[in-house]
């Protein structure tokens, strides 16, 4: 990140206690303007914790996090998303009824200002409105290569394919910050080397900061400019992917002790 730019997301000393049981403790993590930053970590680590924190979904017991340094403690998750983070879940959830177009035009409706009468009588600001949503729609389609697949509905995409249907559901809502949650999960190595390729063409084409919770290390480490490491909620490792695959606590954490870096990259 540039010397004295303001970060994407800072989280200062953010934290969540359930009872007696902190699930995420002192998080602290900054993102400039379109880098991939990497959030892993055993099953459990509280990594989706933090996602869930982030968006609004738990609200912290401590500390605070700041999207373009407005401080975001205490918004609303619609407010959250409308100031600019979007995020994919571990678990699909799209509108598996809708169609593919439907469920990208979903993600738009603040864009679309007519109001109930213009809506119920289809007038000429209303079908301009719905044109303009429909081929931006279209384009972001076009991003996540589902371009034809339009008229399916999202339950008949194949699994790869409504992962980056979700990812277009994302854009759709100009967001500053993409938080990803496994996107490569139940992915072939030829639908993951593809999703890759969509992740650096959004970052580099729509200037979009990335977090990444992800299991399969290879895509980790070649795509990931930092990774941070959680275990049990804590940070017990934060650097560049080298460092990280060569760090003994991220390996004993992964794997245990007397393990190699190597064990860490093909297993975790």
């Amino acid at each position: 990140m540039a010397a004295n730019s303001t970060p994407v997301l800072r989280c200062q000393h953010l934290g969540i206690q359930f009872g007696g049981l902190k699930a995420v403790d002192d998080f602290n993590m900054e993102i400039g303007q379109s880098e991939l930053v990497g959030l892993i970590g055993p099953n459990g680590a509280g990594k989706t914790t933090v996602f869930n924190l982030i968006t609004g979904v738990y609200k912290p017991t401590e500390g605070s996090f700041y999207l373009n340094g407005e401080r975001m403690n205490g918004k609303k998750t619609h407010q959250i998303v409308h100031a600019g983070i979007a995020r994919t879940f571990q678990n699909i959830r799209l509108f598996k009824k809708m169609t593919v177009l439907e469920n990208v035009k979903a993600a738009m409706l603040e864009e679309l200002p007519y109001g109930m009468l213009q809506a119920i009588f289809r007038t000429k600001a209303y079908w301009e409105l719905e044109q303009a949503a429909t081929e931006r729609a279209k384009e972001l389609l076009k991003v996540v290569h589902l371009s034809g697949k339009e008229d399916l509905e999202a339950d008949n995409l194949p699994y790869g394919q409504q992962r980056r249907l979700e990812i277009a559901r994302a854009l759709a809502t100009n967001m500053k910050l993409l938080l990803l949650d496994e996107p490569a999960a139940g992915m072939n190595p030829t639908e993951t080397e593809e999703l890759l390729e969509i992740i650096n063409y959004i970052r580099k084409e729509f200037k979009v900061s990335v977090l990444l919770i992800e299991h399969d290390m290879s895509l980790v480490m070649k795509i990931c400019e930092r990774i941070q490491v959680l275990d049990f909620g804590t940070t017990i490792a934060s650097g560049t992917p080298e460092e990280i695959a060569n760090n003994k606590k991220v390996i004993e954490a992964y794997l245990g002790k007397d393990k190699t870096a190597q064990e860490v990259t093909k297993n975790a």
